[in-house]
């Protein structure tokens, strides 16, 4: 059986194909892709007996392919902890693995693939992937840790911020990760209620904002919580400093 992976984290996308190589010696891996646009190109010239299709992708939600290419393959969607995904793929009986992805997870979805229990109606998938409620912010994110992948809880993070060209999460225990993706991205999956960007570089989480000290120029400084700051004192701290252009819409939110 031919299997393409559409997976917008090389490193996920890289874990997913080897488990399979490993344990399915009779699959072939004829394609990955990490966008929507790489997807569709794909798929106008193939058609694989399976594909491993990734909720959300490097330039938006992946059902966007299913409304632009026939889809005649075997889906399975896989899911980053998202209770709501989930409780949606369950309804419509849509097979669906969450990440990181376990071996008896992925048995289970190549099983019912080879019997043709994988239901494979394209109106099922659209409906259960475009019927998410307003506001249904993200609960989890995806991080590295030398060679693994491990899930963070968004309720457990201080902050996030960019550092030479790397972007990073820290925890309120004062554990840093290398996190994918642009600020602006993950700021769009934060509750704004519950996270700020306070410049171009960090994003902190409100309940972990200590005390703000007024700065010459109208700028904020921001000192965190004691435990966050202790356990990350190894590592160097990331620049607190609300821009001026932000000082007040912070104050306004921090008040909230």
């Amino acid at each position: 059986m031919k299997v393409f992976i559409i997976e917008d984290e090389l490193m996920a996308q890289a874990t997913l194909a080897r488990t399979l190589k490993t344990n399915f010696p009779d699959l072939e891996i004829v394609g990955t892709a990490q966008s929507v646009r790489e997807s569709v190109a794909w798929l106008k010239e193939n058609k694989p007996d399976i594909i491993f299709m990734d909720v959300e992708l490097s330039d938006g939600k992946c059902f966007e392919i299913f409304r632009k290419v026939e889809i005649t393959s075997k889906v399975i969607m896989t899911t980053a902890y998202d209770s709501y995904a989930v409780k949606a793929f369950e309804v419509n009986s849509i097979d669906y693995l969450l990440k990181p992805v376990e071996l008896n997870s992925l048995q289970r979805a190549i099983a019912r693939c080879r019997q043709d229990e994988v239901s494979n109606d394209v109106n099922k998938i659209l409906g259960a992937l475009t019927s998410r409620p307003e506001h249904q912010w993200k609960e989890r994110f995806l991080v590295q840790l030398n060679d693994r992948i491990v899930p963070v809880k968004t309720a457990d993070v201080a902050y996030f911020f960019s550092e030479d060209k790397d972007n990073h999460v820290v925890t309120r225990d004062g554990t840093f990760y290398v996190i994918d993706g642009t600020l602006d991205s993950i700021m769009a999956e934060l509750d704004p209620e519950e996270f700020f960007k306070i410049s171009r570089s960090c994003i902190v989480a409100k309940d972990v904002v200590e005390s703000v000290t007024k700065l010459i120029g109208g700028r904020l400084r921001i000192s965190v919580s004691g435990s966050v700051r202790s356990n990350a004192m190894r590592r160097p701290e990331p620049d607190l400093t609300v821009s001026r252009a932000r000082t007040d819409d912070f104050l306004e939110w921090l008040e909230k």
